[in-house]
């Protein structure tokens, strides 16, 4: 088995109009990029039209939409002739089951209920539903089940029947009162399910891979892919769902021969990975996070604040912010979790408001038990607090809560992080307006900035600790693309024009949601121009997680109306649309000047660094499913051949100048790695020190420009120097040579914001 560690990634994203053998026929172009490692999206068959591949339904074989076994076989040789290794996204925590006749455990415990061989892969609580699973699919005013072929069928959907159910002619009702699941209104679903999901989502039933044979056969064709050398690593989804994310990864570890293997984990601030877990690290939210912090101008934040508070009508307090959502979530999408928690518990008066109230105010995704109790406690310290009425409840729950082999305590667990991603990256992260780009997975919108002595302290720590974790700027469930961020960054250098802007937009298409409106109305300017039907479509998603207007399960066509208007507005307005422009016009340059230093950091700073599919362009997307559109890669392979021809693209709409940057700061992390080794902030000294970063990795320094506005504006870099270690360089993005000690940085940054020098080899 490989023991190869990756030193860049490409993400891509495998799907039917994106297959293995289209994939297979990039690998040359990636290669040339700089790429060391091709990074694939989940390739297990999944339910028919998935774009994604989170939805698996047979763990026995590669989809054949997305190339079946021999696809993967033939990529994986194009990858290994390029020099590229893979690394492959899996998916442990639940099955797709929206199809059920296509995912064959699914199928066979709807068959035969508990006594299915299938059974116990499932997290089915059989007593709350009188021994039934309780399918929450039908509608309102729908025709009636039907009885054809041996199945239940209900529209397009069709269910199994249990032998002997469905021989002697009875009508459809009672077939259906006599199976081991009872098909029931979609509404009861959040209330009344009974089978553990993920997230809100019923059609996405989670396994217990903890249960050695689920293990073993939910792994079997995994494990194939990297016995066989077809990856070479595994990147896991969701850990926070299983029941012992720790005792899987050691399982894992155990079963690959301790392959390289990333956990999909979210950090809270200050919160750090668990050390005794068997993986490299995470995903790279994190350091998302940190990139897009430093390049944000602390003196924006007062002004940004006090236009929250117009949009608001009043003063807006973020963690309560957070609470509410995630309340709400514990008492509506997730009610039927907190009422199975309730019945794990001791009998006594609210237990249910006492547990949701815990969930609401736990500070981090979940625990670990006997790892992390001081959340727990921290949890219940805030929930007395603001609900003292329920400190007797609270103190009744904490022996079972605390207790790691509790059942109660396991699935409060599994519990609190979907509490917390519902609650804040899909409710209160569309409920505040400040500023847009921080409002990112993995992210706290209340730390508004950082400064750059605070960067390189945890990028040290990022380096002591975790040095093979990923870092990222893009991925298949961000908020926003990297370079929608960074447009939407430079407002906080200009926030008395985003405010007058924001204002006049709001004049054209009033929505009544001022905080939304701020949201939407950034998104927008960030991602332009864009098309109508994008913006349509993130408009109406942006809404309907928010809640505070419309609802996915309850539209109110009147606020919709208005939504829609507004985005219209941008198009049709001349007034809206000059607006907009003009301020688009005013940031376009500093927003290019933040990717390019946001790229050029995360390329280069401690950690495996990821480039997600199309990404070393521009990538202005907004969420899913726009930031899964296809890729122009022929566009893409003629910019680098231009570039290896010697050309120097400008800096401009093309994006060409990006492509030229992560080129470069690829080639040097996969052909020079003895230059990044270690971490250690350079000091810039003079007028305009606040506007760049500089580190050196061991040999390898990067210079990077941030707050490009209020650079321009004092009149550019005058006699600013950064201090580099003595030695010959060359500035690779460029091709100059550059001589160690105090360097200019009004000469070394004269044609892009950004450089990165390599200490040239020693000639004997």
């Amino acid at each position: 088995m490989s023991r190869r560690v990756p030193r860049a990634t490409y993400r891509l994203q495998i799907r039917e109009e994106f297959p293995l053998d289209a994939a297979a026929e990039i690998v040359g172009y990636l290669a040339d990029l700089g790429i060391d490692t091709v990074y694939l999206s989940p390739l297990l068959a999944s339910e028919p039209g998935s774009n994604h591949g989170y939805d698996v339904v047979d763990h026995s074989k590669v989809d054949p939409a997305r190339g079946g076994a021999e696809g993967l076989a033939r990529f994986a040789q194009a990858a290994r002739d390029a020099g590229l290794g893979v690394l492959a996204d899996v998916v442990p925590n639940h099955v797709g089951v929206a199809t059920p006749h296509l995912n064959p455990w699914w199928w066979d415990v709807l068959t035969h209920g508990r006594g299915s061989r299938y059974a116990d892969a499932f997290d089915i609580d059989w007593d709350a539903g009188g021994g039934r699973i309780r399918i929450p699919v039908l509608g309102e005013d729908d025709p009636p089940l039907r009885v054809e072929d041996r199945t239940l069928r209900y529209w397009d959907h069709r269910f199994p029947l249990a032998p002997g159910t469905g021989d002697d002619g009875a009508p459809p009702a009672e077939v259906h009162a006599r199976q081991h699941y009872e098909l029931v209104h979609w509404r009861r679903g959040d209330s009344e399910l009974n089978y553990r999901r993920f997230f809100a989502v019923s059609t996405l039933a989670a396994v217990r891979v903890e249960v050695p044979w689920v293990f073993d056969e939910s792994h079997a064709e995994i494990l194939r892919w990297v016995r066989e050398g077809l990856v070479d690593g595994l990147r896991i989804d969701h850990p926070d769902g299983l029941t012992d994310p720790g005792g899987y990864l050691e399982r894992l570890a155990e079963a690959t021969d301790g392959a390289y293997v990333l956990v999909e984990k979210i950090l809270e601030p200050g919160e750090e990975l668990p050390a005794h877990w068997a993986t490299a690290g995470t995903t790279g939210y994190d350091a998302l996070g940190d990139v897009d912090r430093v390049l944000v101008d602390p003196a924006g934040r007062g002004a940004l604040d006090e236009l929250e508070v117009e949009s608001r009508g009043g003063a807006v307090d973020w963690a309560a912010m957070v609470h509410d959502g995630k309340r709400a979530i514990a008492d509506r999408l997730l009610h039927a979790e907190v009422r199975r928690l309730a019945r794990l518990v001791p009998d006594g008066p609210d237990a249910e408001d006492a547990l949701a109230e815990l969930l609401a105010c736990f500070p981090v995704y979940r625990s670990y038990l006997p790892a992390g109790i001081e959340h727990l406690h921290e949890a219940a310290h805030a929930a007395r607090g603001r609900r003292p009425d329920l400190a007797a409840a609270i103190d009744r729950l904490l022996p079972a809560l605390s207790d790691p082999a509790h059942a109660a305590a396991i699935r409060f667990q599994q519990t609190s992080g979907a509490v917390m991603a519902k609650g804040v990256e899909d409710t209160a992260f569309y409920r505040y307006g400040r500023l847009a780009s921080l409002n990112e997975v993995g992210g706290d919108p209340s730390e508004f900035a950082i400064d750059v002595a605070e960067f390189h302290r945890r990028q040290r720590v990022r380096q002591a600790s975790w040095p093979l974790s990923m870092t990222t700027l893009s991925t298949h469930d961000t908020k926003r693309g990297e370079d929608t961020r960074a447009r939407i960054d430079a407002l906080a250098e200009v926030p008395g024009l985003w405010a007058s802007t924001l204002r006049t937009l709001r004049g054209r298409a009033p929505l009544g949601d001022g905080p939304l409106e701020a949201l939407l109305w950034a998104s927008i300017l960030g991602a332009w121009p864009l098309s109508r039907e994008r913006a349509h479509a993130y408009a109406e998603k942006a809404a309907r997680e928010a809640g505070t207007g419309t609802t996915w399960t309850e539209p109110d066509e009147e606020f919709e109306t208005r939504l829609h208007a507004l985005v219209d507005a941008a198009f049709d307005d001349d007034v809206a649309r000059t607006a907009l422009e003009e301020c688009v016009a005013f940031v376009q340059a500093a927003g290019w000047s933040n990717s390019v230093s946001a790229k050029l950091l995360q390329l280069t700073a401690p950690g495996v660094p990821d480039v997600y599919q199309g990404s070393e362009l521009w990538n202005r997307s907004l969420v899913d499913p726009d930031n899964r559109l296809p890729v122009d890669y022929d566009a893409r392979r003629a910019i680098l051949e231009g570039i290896g021809s010697g050309e120097l693209p400008e800096l401009d709409e093309t994006g060409a100048a990006k492509l030229l940057v992560t080129t470069r700061a690829l080639h040097a992390r996969r052909d020079r790695p003895e230059l990044f080794t270690r971490y250690a902030g350079l000091e810039v000294v003079g007028a305009a020190t606040d506007h760049a970063i500089a580190f050196d990795r061991g040999g390898a320094v990067t210079v990077a420009t941030r707050l490009p506005i209020g650079l321009e504006r004092r009149g550019g870099w005058g006699d600013t120097v950064v201090l580099v270690p003595p030695g010959r360089y060359t500035e690779t993005i460029t091709g100059e040579s550059v001589q160690g000690g105090a360097v200019g940085l009004a000469g070394l940054l004269a044609r892009y914001p950004v450089a990165l020098l390599l200490r040239e080899e020693d000639a004997s």
